[in-house]
């Protein structure tokens, strides 16, 4: 039986028990109460502090000492001088924040039955149904990317019989505002942060649409008395217009909006958004056969995983991660960050910004196997953004042309190093984008999208080759000051030259430069020294243990922290390609001795990182091992977002995303079937996949054996298949091509 749906037998009692609605700038968790409803709301540019760029104009006249002292080993001292002198000022970013919530209280019996509440992911609705003596109460919520509000639709069984109040609250500065008698709302300003001054401006509105009964207004509430229904459109907006700009009128804007929906009947609204979120959510379908368990409300499921009997968990863990997708990353809307856009906390955990030594990339990586390249093109804007901002950065701090990002960016875009060099002093975050962005052209390979990111890799290549370090006794070219983050090495630092993740990065930046430079035609001396850099760079190596090695030294069997959440040394088997168990089988040996030396147990993103790993290195047992470690209930929250803990949404990407390469894995010109199906996957079928090259596949499996595929394509060419021992090469044309 194949579910589209998340449903439980009682209200939600907790945060994380309630149920996400986004369109990529509004968000909604949906609690469900039987006899009152908490909609907490969020708004995707809502953040704390202002523009700001975080120079330290001592950073650039003190890196050399600090690359200095770490070429000698004086690690610690480097640390100290690091702190002292070259870390971003101010050395901490601003936090993304909540706007407020609305709150509806129903004036009926305290005694409900038939409770149900759910998350349709196909339609995109969280619905609450109950009865109350004798009458069947119904709301429905949804946020509308084609009309940019959220809507919430009150219904009962008998005319009359609806009466609620509906008030707003905040947690931020500002006041309740008097407007009209059907919109009671809040305006306000966000706070300051770290030094950063606060000036973003907020409006946030809900319009009450009675039909039948009467309405009258308190001072900050709307009370709807003997109706037949209601329909609730809520909006929110800042100032905010880019990461330099706050002139917005959000004022103004969410008044109009609000005006334009409330003249639309509720059926075309629901109509338009449905239509809408089909489209895409439609765009890939997964099935893995097994036992019916639609019955089973989904918090049990989730705490039966592990007893190996529903597979269909791990699909519909695929959906919700479209889904997320979808709700959480919109063209013209902000990236997805740490939470997605669903955030109730003042203080959120690590700000629930962006952190890019893995937490955004892994944000990102569904998003081209299941089909749904809109939701990549913010992180593509943010790169833009970056490269503005980090190349000021570079000059200040580096003395170097091009761009850089660290490890954190928020919504001003600010690239310095923060937090303290064991975590911020690690160059390589605009870096390991970059390579990500090439990646994104291989699934999607358009001259446009080429003449888009080129510059961007340029940008951040310049700086790589304007920073790099002989080693020396050698000939290589290493990165100085680095880090493996965030992990500590045997003498009392993470600060390093040339850890083994910054040399796989920049294999994959370089090879996508001078392949990228290639097809335009452009930069062909420029891509010759990038050639040449890139013939210096360290080749991984493995140690004593035969694992691995995280750092150019062997120091891994002495390393403070065996199981450390980070395996950044095995970039090079996913998302990289370049470890791979066919073509380097040495190299992928030692990096399942570093993996199984590291332990499959982690933090909930941690986890999903294994579990591509695993499924990379062909091991489908092991990876479904991982699977019901980040599918417990010490890893998922009832409504099936990720435990870090808390909440982090890179682990529902990540965990998403490693589910489909158990299933399909694909090099341009190469594809993989089943290359990790564990044994209580033995039948399905995935329609809609996309893999490297631009093609889409639909493909079903029986008794553990591809059964039938079909491959689409918008141009011609040929491709290797791989399923066990089988290879084949077929060539297919423009359309639709059936393979077997």
């Amino acid at each position: 039986m194949t579910t589209h749906e998340l449903w439980y037998d009682r209200p939600a009692s907790a945060w994380t028990e309630a149920l996400p609605v986004g369109n990529g700038r509004l968000g909604a968790m949906v609690f469900g109460g039987s006899w009152s409803e908490r909609l907490q709301i969020n708004e995707s540019t809502f953040w704390n502090g202002g523009p700001y760029q975080p120079i330290n104009a001592q950073a650039g006249a003190n890196i050399g000492e600090v690359r200095k002292l770490i070429m000698e080993g004086r690690y610690a001292e480097a640390e100290r001088l690091a702190y002292e002198k070259v870390m971003a000022s101010p050395d901490l970013q601003t936090s993304y924040q909540p706007v407020g919530d609305v709150h509806l209280t129903f004036h009926h019996d305290l005694t409900t039955e038939n409770y149900r509440r759910s998350l349709d992911l196909d339609g995109g609705i969280a619905t609450t149904l109950y009865d109350c003596r004798g009458v069947r109460f119904r709301r429905d919520v949804f946020a509308t990317a084609i009309h940019n509000v959220l809507v919430c639709r009150i219904t009962v069984s008998k005319p009359g019989a609806l009466s609620l109040t509906c008030l707003m609250s905040s947690p931020q500065n500002g006041a309740a505002e008097e407007r009209s008698d059907d919109t009671i709302g809040y305006l306000g300003r966000n706070r300051s942060q770290n030094g950063i001054p606060g000036l973003l401006r907020f409006a946030f509105r809900s319009r009450i649409l009675p039909e039948g009964g009467m309405r009258d207004r308190g001072p900050e509430a709307v009370r709807v008395r003997e109706a037949d229904a209601v329909t609730l459109l809520i909006d929110a907006g800042t100032s905010f217009r880019r990461y330099d700009d706050v002139s917005g009128s959000p004022d103004e804007a969410t008044a109009d909006r609000l005006d334009e929906v409330a003249a639309i009947p509720y059926e075309t609204l629901l109509h338009d958004h449905l239509a809408d979120h089909r489209r895409l959510y439609q765009s890939m379908s997964i099935i893995i056969d097994g036992p019916d368990t639609s019955d089973i409300p989904t918090d049990r499921r989730i705490a039966a995983f592990a007893n190996g009997d529903d597979p269909d968990l791990a699909a519909l863990y695929v959906r919700f991660g479209r889904y997320l997708a979808m709700a959480s990353s919109r063209p013209g809307t902000q990236p997805a960050n740490l939470q997605g856009i669903w955030n109730e906390e003042i203080l959120p955990p690590w700000n629930s910004k962006y952190t890019v030594n893995i937490n955004l990339q892994m944000n990102y990586w569904l998003a081209d196997p299941a089909n749904l390249p809109e939701t990549f093109i913010p992180l593509i804007e943010l790169v833009e953004d970056v490269s503005e901002t980090g190349r000021e950065m570079a000059r200040a701090h580096y003395g170097a042309r091009g761009w850089v990002l660290h490890h954190n960016t928020d919504i001003w875009r600010a690239t310095g190093p923060i937090d303290g060099p064991p975590w911020g002093l690690w160059p390589m975050g605009g870096a390991w984008l970059c390579a990500q962005l090439f990646d994104h052209w291989r699934f999607h390979p358009n001259r446009p999208l080429l003449d888009r990111i080129f510059p961007l890799i340029k940008g951040a290549v310049d700086f790589m080759l304007d920073t790099l370090v002989q080693l020396p006794g050698t000939d290589l070219l290493v990165t100085c000051p680095s880090l493996s983050p965030e992990n500590s090495h045997p003498f009392g630092s993470t600060l390093c030259a040339g850890p083994a993740m910054d040399n796989q990065i920049l294999r994959d930046l370089f090879a996508a430069a001078i392949e990228a430079s290639e097809r335009l035609g452009i930069e062909a001396a420029w891509r010759d020294n990038v050639r040449a850099a890139r013939t210096r760079l360290p080749i991984d190596r493995i140690g004593q243990a035969g694992q691995l090695q995280e750092w150019l030294e062997d120091w891994d069997l002495d390393a403070p922290e065996p199981q450390h959440r980070h395996v950044s040394h095995l970039y090079g088997v996913y998302p990289s390609q370049q470890i791979d168990t066919l073509e380097t089988p040495d190299l992928a040996r030692a990096a399942e001795i570093s993996l199984d030396r590291r332990g499959d147990d982690a933090t909930g993103w941690g986890i999903g990182w294994r579990l591509n790993l695993w499924a990379r290195l062909g091991r489908g047992a092991r990876a479904h091992d991982v699977l019901a470690l980040l599918l417990s209930p010490e890893r998922t929250y009832p409504n099936l977002f990720d435990a870090h803990p808390p909440f982090q949404i890179d682990g529902n990407f990540g965990g998403a995303a490693g589910i489909l390469e158990m299933l399909i894995q694909s090099r341009v010109g190469e594809i993989r079937l089943l290359p990790a199906l564990p044994k209580t996957w033995q039948s399905g079928c995935l329609s809609g996949i996309r893999v490297r090259g631009g093609l889409l596949l639909d493909f079903s499996w029986q008794d553990g054996k591809v059964s039938s595929l079909k491959l689409k394509a918008e141009h011609e060419g040929h491709v290797i298949l791989r399923h066990a021992d089988v290879v084949i090469t077929t060539s297919y044309s423009v359309g639709e091509t059936v393979v077997m």
